[in-house]
């Protein structure tokens, strides 16, 4: 008889977590489970402890791949999974011991079969000898599936609200699988697309309010490089014009920002990039610059080049810059 809920554990040399994520999977109050180790291309010792997990109780089953990156992986474990609920979960994230029983039992008020459950989480951050520094409860609350999109576009960084849209805190009938798939082009923020896909496509997300999961944090993760995040962000922009042209208009707050970014830096590839998908007007240097079509746009990159930063941002003004901008406005109000 196949299980009920299929949790897919991805791993990518994180053999040294991957004890502590599959024994919370384990220790679900919910029992009728599967757990998949995907095992994408580790060169560390992630199939040893994958023995000893196995050897431990029959509902762990391991899987190796080639590597192909986190979506390639999930993708992997979905074709391999069983169970009519999917649950998701890094190697070096754990879940809570009653998460699955907790969101299941909103079952009883939902018959609609695309659901996606999703709970709050905790961030946990770890130095580099893996002991805990910080923990912080990202509470998300009910959102509208409108309301879910907006924050889904808009970097977590330049909003006070956390990312609502976790894999690791959410729980999806399988039947949502049938439309989308995770997007292996995306190595990155492939969460928040992937969920932008699913709820344009109808699904229905359900909040089950809970600490459902445990997001770690570690100085090596790829995503503290600003470059390469910032590239990704980029990306999913563009795909997000291209696949969902009538969202483009919430994303300004993010383009607006990175585009600001590629004219301060002089990142002459980000900003072809950036003015082939911005919709007109946006507001730049400090959001102090309106600019309503993209020759001007050109014109003020073109102006930036020659322009100091302390000129134009006042970030960068020390005390003699703030100075000299006081005494220009001074002389500015004289002659008005």
């Amino acid at each position: 008889m196949s299980p009920s809920v299929s949790i897919i554990v991805n791993c990518y040399n994180q053999g040294r977590y991957l004890e502590r994520s599959v024994k919370s999977v384990l220790s679900q109050t919910f029992t009728d489970i599967e757990c998949l180790i995907i095992d994408d291309g580790s060169t560390d010792n992630s199939r040893q402890i994958s023995e000893y997990l196995m050897s431990l109780d029959p509902r762990v089953k391991y899987y190796y791949k080639e590597n192909g990156g986190l979506p390639s992986s999930r993708n992997f474990g979905l074709k391999k999974s069983q169970g009519e609920w999917i649950q998701c979960l890094d190697a070096d994230d754990w879940i809570h011991e009653d998460k699955i029983r907790y969101q299941l039992s909103f079952l009883e008020k939902n018959i609609n079969s695309e659901i996606v459950f999703y709970s709050d989480y905790q961030r946990v951050s770890f130095d580099s000898e893996q002991n805990i520094v910080d923990n912080q409860d990202n509470v998300i609350g009910s959102l509208t599936a409108q309301e879910l999109i907006q924050r889904l576009l808009i970097p977590d960084f330049l909003v006070n609200t956390p990312h609502p849209a976790l894999q690791q805190a959410m729980l999806m009938n399988k039947s949502i699988f049938i439309k989308t798939k995770f997007p292996e082009y995306l190595k990155a923020l492939g969460d928040r697309y992937f969920a932008i896909d699913i709820l344009m496509a109808g699904a229905n997300f359900i909040y089950t309010p809970m600490i459902g999961a445990y997001y770690t944090k570690h100085q090596s993760n790829r995503t503290n490089s600003w470059d390469y995040m910032k590239n990704y962000y980029i990306f999913f922009y563009e795909n997000v014009a291209r696949n969902y042209p009538d969202l483009n208009k919430l994303c300004v707050n993010g383009l607006e920002f990175y585009l600001d970014e590629a004219i301060r830096q002089k990142e002459q590839e980000n900003f072809t990039r950036l003015i082939k998908v911005i919709p007109l007007p946006v507001y730049l240097i400090d959001k102090k610059i309106k600019i309503n079509n993209k020759i001007s746009l050109k014109l003020l990159k073109v102006f930036r080049e020659i322009i100091p930063n302390s000129l134009l941002y006042e970030r960068y003004r020390g005390p003699r810059s703030r100075k000299l901008m006081s005494i220009l406005k001074m002389g500015s109000r004289v002659k008005k």
